[in-house]
């Protein structure tokens, strides 16, 4: 009889949790249905965007099994050889590698290091305006370079910059010798990124600028009642507010830092300042678009793309072991 009941004691634990796991996955299920019912129109909304992610971004990726073969448009992708990584170790065997992986990098962190707290002080600024009407003015002229073409932007920069430019013309009568800023390579990557931060600046702070909108008046008068001044209240009040957004753009930021866009560099790009103004989305562009050796130029793409996975992977645990588990 004891070893009946014993039995049936155990049998009684190995049904009971099943049992409850059952129970729990039905009222999931009916948790998940109430809320689809609940939020249809919202749901229905999500359609269009999810098609167009779909569409745009996961389908052309059956299009990267190019770079593993050797592609023929005549044969199409599928009955293209087979070549497995052949274009992979072309690229990271060839004389350019290094170069081309330097130079993005240098531009990418200068860049990344040199833009990031830019936005941060202006957000910080421009909440520091009382007048309601100065500050969107001020937010106005800001935000305006974003909206300027990269074309306009670069012609901006050659005819100022020219030998014969305004800039040159101050130089001259201090030097008596203009400078080649378009043309010499050391120059490059300085005037690419300081108009950068330029044109974005001012877009990149409306992030900020709307989180510091959020903070509650009640702190800023009890720093009052308690005498801080500026500085203190933009240490203690503005920076802990912005500093969930500040984490989330870095990571970001540094998951893009290969994701240097070619047509700023391409245009920039004379035949004196090549080697620094060559990267590798210039690089791509030139093999794949103007020689037409698609596989190869895919291949490099996948290469940078893979470089960018693994760094933003790095930063974002890197940045929860820094900041008590906060990350993406």
């Amino acid at each position: 009889m004891v070893e009946s009941s014993s039995s049936i004691t155990k049998i009684i634990e190995e049904v009971e949790p099943k049992k409850v796991k059952k129970r729990s996955k039905r009222f999931k299920n009916r948790n998940i249905k109430a809320r689809i019912k609940k939020n249809k129109w919202l749901y229905f909304l999500l359609i269009p965007g999810v098609l167009m992610t779909f569409i745009f971004k996961y389908l052309p990726m059956y299009g990267a099994i190019i770079a593993f073969k050797d592609y023929n448009p005549m044969l199409g992708i599928m009955d293209s050889p087979w070549v497995g990584l052949e274009h992979f170790r072309e690229f990271i065997f060839s004389p350019n590698f290094t170069t081309l992986l330097v130079n993005t990098l240098k531009i990418s962190v200068y860049g990344l290091l040199l833009g990031f707290f830019p936005p941060i002080i202006l957000a910080i600024c421009l909440n520091l305006v009382v007048s309601k009407k100065i500050r969107q003015k001020m937010q106005l002229v800001l935000y305006a370079p974003n909206f300027i073409s990269v074309v306009i932007i670069v012609g901006m920069l050659f005819l100022f910059l020219s030998a014969n430019g305004p800039i040159n013309g101050l130089v001259e009568k201090f030097t008596g010798q203009p400078i080649l800023f378009m043309s010499k390579p050391s120059y490059f990557r300085t005037i690419y990124i300081l108009s950068g931060i330029w044109q974005g600046m001012g877009w990149a702070s409306i992030l900020y600028t709307a989180t510091l909108a959020g903070v509650s008046t009640d702190l800023y008068e009890a720093a009052n009642i308690d005498g801080a001044n500026i500085l203190q209240k933009i240490w203690h009040i503005d920076l802990p507010a912005l500093k969930p957004i500040m984490i989330i753009n870095f990571i970001l930021s540094a998951g893009n830092i290969m994701n240097v866009g070619y047509e700023k560099a391409y245009l920039m790009q004379t035949s004196m300042n090549i080697p620094t103004s060559e990267i590798i989305s210039t690089y791509v562009y030139k093999v794949g678009l103007q020689s037409g050796n698609y596989a190869y130029s895919a291949a490099v793409g996948l290469f940078n793309m893979a470089i960018n996975v693994v760094l933003l992977l790095i930063v974002n645990n890197i940045t929860k072991k820094l900041n008590d588990g906060q990350g993406i």
